[in-house]
């Protein structure tokens, strides 16, 4: 029977194969480890997947990145920089974004269209080049490099997410290993963030393809902090098949626990990015059942998670259900109010329509937690769906207002 573990400080390279480093190249203000310019490498070719931001204005990174895989799905390594995301350059921006493709390809002895580019951090600042050709020959690669991977692709960040699962099956074993940033201008349809996911599976390009979309569809699309997106979001997929495994395809009897392994890995760095928002100081999980169908139920939980009057109310321990169900009214998802109940932090507010007389201080002591729980019921079909989010504090507004100065 084939189980999942998590691996203790796992990350990006501990999958087999897959190294990784980073170092300061000057594009960020200098600071006590303070890194800047970060690279992953596989000793073997990849199968590729990728989602990318839904955003109409897209950065340098992202469009040279759908360029390569116009061409095909292969990819060697990934040069990331953090401190000025390379969007809205013109066509220095583009520029720029292909010559950092071309200086990792000599560096490494591969071609640029095998080198995944992403950069992150201010939009309309030029990407500074002399700092990254210089950069890209200081970092050195290492198989405990993943850590700090990490921290050079933080921006607003106070702490890293990553994550690694080992699938143990009858006859071998793969690794699952992954990193992610992104703290503010979070929201469904692509979270704005960073996320590097690296497997030592054999994963045929179409199953890789699938598997990575399913896995975004319940977790970096179900979070948000503030109801932005970015021009920068990317999550990458590679597979290096150095496991020795019979290749996966959606009708192999590892498709399943591969799609599990992976699901865990997003939503556990989909979690994190929304613990770690701008600010927050609650991780808020809203779960809705009992939608006619997927799409509602996922439309509604989206709608709760990323209302600022929800968020409010979260932080301010007000158990205030009313705002949870003017979201969910405006949600568009078909209602029956008299078959609604509500459950915030484990207390009924609403049951069949009809508040309940709950003791108010009870539920804003049970609100005094790092984690909130909102659970809806419609009660008209079998769907459900979770989102995550966090709550909304004046240092959000102090982080942003402060952002470029």
């Amino acid at each position: 029977m084939s189980q999942i573990e998590i691996v203790p400080d796992g990350t990006v390279t501990s999958p087999k194969g897959f190294t990784a480093g980073a170092t300061f190249a000057g594009i960020k203000k200098p600071g006590e480890d303070v890194l800047d310019l970060s690279m992953i490498y596989s000793q073997e070719p990849c199968n590729a997947a990728a989602v990318f931001t839904t955003n109409k204005i897209k950065s340098a990174a992202v469009v040279v990145n759908l360029q390569h895989f116009q061409k095909h799905n292969r990819v060697f390594a990934v040069i990331a920089n953090s401190g000025c995301a390379n969007s809205s350059t013109g066509k220095q921006g583009l520029k720029d974004a292909v010559e950092t493709t071309e200086l990792v390809a000599k560096a490494l002895g591969i071609e640029a269209d095998e080198v995944a580019v992403a950069s992150t951090g201010v939009i309309g600042v030029p990407l500074p080049m002399d700092a990254m050709r210089k950069g890209v020959q200081q970092i050195i690669l290492t198989a405990a490099g993943g850590h700090d991977f990490e921290r050079a692709i933080m921006t607003t960040d106070t702490k890293p997410k990553e994550i690694a699962v080992k699938v143990n099956f009858e006859g071998g074993s793969f690794m699952i290993g992954g990193v992610a940033k992104g703290s503010g201008m979070i929201h469904p349809n692509m979270a704005t963030m960073l996320c590097f996911i690296t497997t030592d599976a054999a994963v045929s390009v179409d199953y890789l393809n699938q598997s990575l979309r399913e896995a975004v569809a319940i977790s970096f699309n179900m979070i948000s902090v503030d109801g932005d997106t970015s021009p920068s979001d990317t999550v990458l997929l590679m597979a290096n098949g150095q496991a020795k495994n019979k290749t996966i395809t959606d009708s192999s009897m590892l498709s399943n626990i591969f799609q599990r392994a992976l699901n865990q890995v997003c939503v556990h760095l989909a979690k994190s990015v929304a613990r770690d928002g701008e600010g927050a100081t609650k991780l808020i999980e809203v779960r809705v059942k009992g939608a006619k169908n997927i799409t509602e139920a996922r439309r509604a939980v989206r709608t709760i998670v990323s209302s600022n009057l929800v968020k409010s109310a979260v932080y301010g321990c007000d158990p205030n259900w009313g705002r949870v169900t003017a979201a969910l009214g405006r949600s568009e998802v078909d209602i029956i109010e008299t078959k609604l109940d509500v459950i915030m932090a484990g207390i009924f507010t609403l049951k069949d329509g009809t508040p309940v007389n709950f003791d108010k201080k009870t539920a804003t002591d049970a609100l005094k937690t790092n984690e909130v729980v909102i659970e809806v019921d419609l009660h008209l079909g079998p769907a459900e769906a979770t989102a995550w989010g966090c709550d909304l504090t004046e240092q959000y507004v102090v982080i942003n207002s402060q952002y470029t100065t």
